[in-house]
C-alpha cells in the first residue's frame, strides 16, 4: 500500500499500512473475459490513472515529462491522465476490471493489492516484456516480489519505503545514551528516558501499529504464517513469534508507553507524539520525516536502523510502496507496457524522488541518494539488511481490516489475555481467512 513522501514542503503521510507481497500466491489467477481479444493498437489514446498526492504538483510534473518523451516515441499515440483519490482507489480499480470500455490501460497501485487484482483477473501478465527490460537487472529483490505472484510479473516497482529508529539527540546526550545496538538495549534506553523524563514516552509505541510491531515479530525468526502447496498456515502463535510478540508488548506500562494511553495509538499517532516532543524514541518511516521537521524536535534527532536481537544487526521491516501495472482489458499493450517502463525507469524514479521522496526501486539509483542525502542512508541500509512482507494472498486484506494483530497486542496490553492464549486466537481468525480464501 501507498507511502507518502519525506521532503519538507510537500506532503503528509497517507497510509501506513503499505505491504510488499511475496513471490507465491496462495490462489492461482481466476481468469475472466475482460481481455482485449488479442487487440494491439499501435495509436489512439491511452488512459492512466495514478494516486493523487497531497500536493500533487510536483508529481503531475515529473508524469508529464515522461509524457512528453513517450509521446515523441510514438506517433499518433495520445496519454490522458487521471489522478484518483486514494482513499477509493479499490472500488474505482475493482469497477474498471468490469468495465473494459472505462478502465484505464495503465495503473498505479498499492503493492498490498496485488494479489487481490491478479486473483481478479485484472493485471496483465508482463512476465516476459520486465525480464528483457535491461533497468530490470536492478531491482532490488523486495521490490521485485512486489509485482510477483506465482511466479509472474503483473507490473513494475514504483518506489518503495520502510521504517526505522527515530531518536531524540538532546536527550540521548543528557542521559549519556548511546543508539540502542540490540532491542534488549532499545527497551533499556526507552526506561532510562521516561524515569528520568516522566513525562514523556521512553519509545512511543501503538497497539494498533502492526507494522511497527512486526519487526520484533521477524527479528527472533517469527513469522506470521508459512506457505506450502499454494496455501498459508498462520504461524503467529509459534514459540518464535511469540517471543516477539512478548518483546513489543512488554513496552506497554507505566515504565515506558502507559497502555491505558498508548494500546489504541496507530502509526501515525507515535510519530506525531515524537514530533510534538513528547517521546524520546519512535519507529517512523524516511516517510515520517516532513512531519517531523514540522514538529518541536526539529533539529534534535537522528535516525538509525531499528536494532534486531544480535548486537549491531537490523531488524527485518515491513517494507511497502506502489507499482504501476497495466490492465488485461488495454487494446494498447505494446504502447502500454512502454509507458508502464517509462514511468518507473531509473530516471523517472531519481527524479520523483527529487520532487516527492519516494525511495527508488533501483538499489543502483538509491545508493546514489544515499551518498547526496543523509537524511535516507539509515532507511537505506535498513532495506538492504533486508526485509519481510505479509502473505501473498487476498486473505491479507481480511485479515488486516478485521484488525487481527491490532487486537491480539490489545488483548495482551490490557491484561484481557496472555500472549499464548491472544496469538491462539489470532491464528484461528488468520487460517479462517486463509481457508476462505482458497
Amino acid at each position: 500500500m501507498k507511502l507518502s513522501a519525506r521532503h519538507p514542503g510537500r506532503r503528509l503521510a497517507l497510509l501506513l499500512a503499505a505491504a510488499v507481497v511475496t513471490a507465491t500466491a496462495a490462489c492461482a489467477p481466476q481468469t475472466s473475459d475482460n481481455s482485449s481479444a488479442g487487440k494491439d493498437e499501435k495509436t489512439g489514446t491511452l488512459r492512466v490513472w495514478l494516486f493523487q498526492e497531497v500536493d500533487n504538483k510536483p508529481k503531475e510534473q515529473v508524469v508529464d515529462q515522461v509524457l512528453a518523451d513517450f509521446r515523441a516515441a510514438h506517433e499518433g499515440a495520445e496519454v490522458t491522465v487521471e489522478y484518483i483519490p486514494v482513499e477509493t482507489r479499490a472500488q474505482r480499480i475493482k469497477a474498471a476490471f468490469n468495465d473494459p470500455k472505462s478502465a484505464p490501460d495503465v495503473v498505479e497501485y498499492g503493492n498490498t493489492d496485488t494479489a487481490g487484482y491478479v486473483e481478479d483477473g485484472g493485471l496483465a501478465d508482463v512476465t516476459a516484456e520486465f525480464g528483457a527490460w535491461a533497468e530490470a537487472k536492478d531491482t532490488d529483490p523486495t521490490a521485485r516480489t512486489s509485482v510477483t505472484v506465482a511466479g509472474k510479473v503483473y507490473g513494475a516497482p514504483y518506489f518503495v519505503g520502510v521504517r526505522a529508529l527515530y531518536y531524540r539527540t538532546d536527550l540521548f546526550r543528557k542521559l549519556h545514551l548511546a543508539p540502542p545496538r540490540t532491542m534488549t538495549e532499545l527497551a533499556a534506553a526507552a526506561r532510562k528516558i521516561r524515569a528520568a523524563e516522566p513525562g514523556l514516552y521512553g519509545l512511543a509505541v501503538g497497539g494498533a501499529y502492526t507494522y511497527g510491531a512486526l519487526p520484533f515479530i521477524w527479528a527472533g525468526g517469527g513469522a506470521l504464517a508459512t506457505a506450502e502447496g499454494g496455501s498459508y498456515t498462520a504461524a503467529i502463535d509459534t514459540p518464535a513469534a511469540r517471543k516477539g510478540i512478548e518483546a513489543y508488548t512488554s513496552l506497554f506500562g507505566d515504565d515506558n508507553c502507559p497502555a491505558a494511553k498508548c494500546a489504541g495509538m496507530t502509526g501515525n499517532d507515535t510519530v506525531t507524539a515524537f514530533a510534538a516532543g513528547k517521546a524520546g524514541m519512535a519507529i517512523g518511516g524516511d516517510f515520517s520525516h516532513q512531519a517531523v521537521e514540522a514538529g518541536q524536535v526539529k533539529g534534535k534527532y537522528a535516525v538509525v536502523p531499528l536494532p534486531g536481537v544480535t548486537p549491531g544487526s537490523v531488524a527485518p521491516a515491513f517494507a511497502g510502496g506502489n507499482n504501476i501495472g497495466v490492465l488485461r482489458s488495454t487494446a494498447h499493450r505494446t504502447l502500454a507496457v512502454d509507458l508502464m517502463k517509462r514511468l518507473t525507469s531509473k530516471k523517472a524514479q531519481g527524479e520523483m524522488f527529487d520532487a516527492m521522496g519516494f525511495l527508488p526501486t533501483f538499489t543502483d539509483v538509491r545508493a546514489e541518494i544515499a551518498a547526496k542525502e543523509p537524511f535516507e542512508k539509515p532507511f537505506v541500509d535498513t532495506l538492504a539488511a533486508g526485509t519481510r512482507f505479509v502473505p501473498a494472498t487476498p486473505a491479507w486484506a481480511r485479515i488486516d481490516s478485521a484488525q487481527v494483530l491490532p487486537t491480539m497486542f490489545q488483548q495482551i496490553v490490557s491484561g484481557k489475555k496472555d500472549v499464548e492464549s491472544a496469538a491462539g486466537d489470532a491464528a484461528k481468525k488468520m487460517n479462517d481467512a486463509f481457508g476462505a480464501a482458497g
